[in-house]
């Protein structure tokens, strides 16, 4: 590894188009073709439907906020003139004092909306979380200011929770290596990485992440949002470099980004035009004020964005940071084991080769039933992030059963167990979450994102039906994730449905016939566009039947 400070490396060149290449870490490979959309199959592939918000709707959602927002006003008049029945809203008089942890629009939108309906999140269970779990039943005495539980639970379909290849099992292959790491290493590490926590079992883990992303090598870590935040200021701290984000990246991206000395500009969602204008603008220019070639260029994108169901259009990206010289940062938290033939994410659904993505990171918590994350690249890369990475330097090392049970789900997705379970999981992931958007879409709601995506998100917009949706499926025994401002736009509040290979076609039915039902009651049928009828998810399940035969 060659240094000349923490943060930026000796040896840089500048480029034809005056952008500087610097060695920490990076590699640059050489202009390989990248396939444009010429072929059906990727015409499709690229696909995606976001159909905007019919106008009567959009008027009644903010009507609907408008008046929620009155109302507001007018309880914290009543709260100041004494006639409030509920005091949990009230300071205590010790407390006045210390500085306000929340601004005022954020604490009476806290206060006056999203109390209203906080029993719609955070809704705790006691069970595994694999294709049905059981939610524990609360209840409040002052309109949700405190909630407790009844000691009672029922049991529900699971579509809340990140589990793609239904590894979130209490017995299993994975369960029992788990178990035996947990007897051989015990439950914690208590020390770095670079100190007395580096395991052999940490070293197997990333030896096979390495081996299953197809790169030289990978780094693994702990938590999977300090994998993003702690790693990107290692790659891009210092002025002189630029950081063009997607502007529907995760917050762990968002966060990393802004601890680096960086300009950083936001580009539209997948747009690639937008993208290429920015990056073109950035070169002429170059930075502010000097005018000086940029050090270092990074585009940030995600596989699957876990709010829209869309997929990264990566052989876009992939030709624009080779034409340009920047480098690319790809975040598969959710495509993962979630796309391509075999799991191995974005690169293998689009068939562009992993090397032509620069830093390729990802997480054990969606499709592996860990926890942790993990970076992978070139060597150069790797012994950067080893040596500069605040996640390595100072963060407790990854529990040994956690570990194992990413080693485990991997090699069984590789097929290195000798069966063909991984492959199954797969099919069988694929073909619930077509079938399950297809049929949506022929009920007459709005769906948003790739056909190709488990993220199935179905559009609510006003606010008393986010509460409404939520606590009708419940009692019909369906568990689901409702998400509204400001996690998303005032205007696209949402429900969002998160398809597991663990969920068999019955699951899905039942679970379809009660989200018919209440989307009927409701009048939630927004779409305006003709229903369309695929077969695609049939042909996926016919070939989930010849592999569970074959097995």
């Amino acid at each position: 590894m060659v240094g000349g400070g923490k943060n930026t490396l000796s040896g840089s060149a500048p480029t034809a188009n005056g952008h500087v290449k610097e060695s920490n870490g990076f590699i640059p490979h050489s202009n390989g073709h990248v396939p444009h959309y010429k072929d059906d199959k990727i015409k499709k592939m690229s696909q995606e439907s976001f159909e905007p918000v019919p106008l009567l709707v959009a008027c009644l959602t903010y009507l609907g906020y408008g008046m929620l927002v009155l109302f507001g006003y007018f309880r914290d008049f009543l709260r100041k003139s004494g006639m409030e029945t509920t005091h949990s809203t009230i300071e205590r008089k010790k407390m006045r004092d210390f500085v306000p942890l929340y601004q005022s629009f954020e604490s009476f939108y806290t206060r006056n909306l999203y109390t209203r309906i906080r029993d719609c999140w955070n809704r705790p269970i006691c069970s595994v979380p694999s294709a049905e779990f059981d939610v524990s039943e609360r209840v409040s005495d002052d309109g949700n200011w405190h909630l407790r539980l009844t000691g009672k639970s029922r049991r529900c379909v699971n579509l809340g929770s990140y589990n793609y290849l239904g590894f979130a099992e209490k017995s299993g292959p994975c369960a029992d290596a788990a178990a035996g790491a947990l007897q051989q290493y015990g439950a914690g590490v208590c020390s770095t990485r670079q100190e007395l926590g580096n395991y052999s079992i940490h070293e197997e883990l990333e030896q096979t992440t390495a081996r299953f992303l197809r790169v030289e090598d990978a780094v693994t870590f702990g938590m999977g949002f300090a994998t993003n935040s702690m790693n990107i200021p290692a790659l891009m701290g210092g002025k002189g470099c630029l950081i063009l984000s997607d502007e529907l990246n995760h917050a762990s991206l968002v966060l990393g980004a802004r601890l680096c000395s960086t300009v950083i500009k936001v580009f539209k969602h997948n747009d690639i035009e937008d993208v290429e204008r920015k990056l073109r603008e950035a070169i002429i220019n170059g930075q502010p004020r000097t005018h000086r070639a940029w050090r270092k260029i990074l585009i940030i994108v995600e596989g699957i964005y876990s709010m829209e169901g869309s997929i990264i259009k990566l052989p876009d990206f992939i030709r624009l940071k080779k034409k340009y010289g920047a480098y690319l940062y790809l975040d598969e938290a959710h495509s993962i084991g979630a796309l391509g033939e075999t799991g191995r994410g974005a690169t293998e659904y689009w068939g562009v080769d992993p090397r032509d993505v620069d830093i390729m990171m990802g997480t054990f918590t969606k499709s592996f039933g860990a926890a942790g994350g993990y970076i992978g690249g070139s060597k150069r890369l790797i012994n950067h992030l080893r040596a500069y990475s605040h996640s390595t330097t100072y963060a407790c090392s990854m529990s040994a059963p956690v570990a194992q049970q990413v080693i485990t789900s991997m090699k069984i997705i590789m097929g290195e167990d000798g069966t063909n379970r991984g492959q199954l999981r797969i099919k069988q992931l694929a073909a619930n979450s077509k079938y399950f958007r297809q049929r949506l879409v022929e009920m007459g709601f709005i769906v948003y994102g790739n056909d190709d995506s488990p993220i199935v998100p179905v559009l609510l917009y006003m606010p008393a039906k986010i509460a409404a949706f939520s606590r009708e499926l419940y009692q019909q025994n369906v568990g689901v994730v409702v998400v509204g401002f400001p996690a998303t736009p005032l205007v696209e509040s949402r429900a969002r449905f998160c398809l597991s290979a663990a969920h068999t076609r019955e699951m899905l039915d039942k679970v379809l016939d009660a989200i018919s039902d209440v989307g009927d009651r409701l009048q939630l049928k927004y779409s305006l566009n003709p229903p369309t009828k695929g077969m695609f998810a049939e042909e996926c399940y016919r070939q989930v039947d010849c592999l569970a035969h074959e097995a």
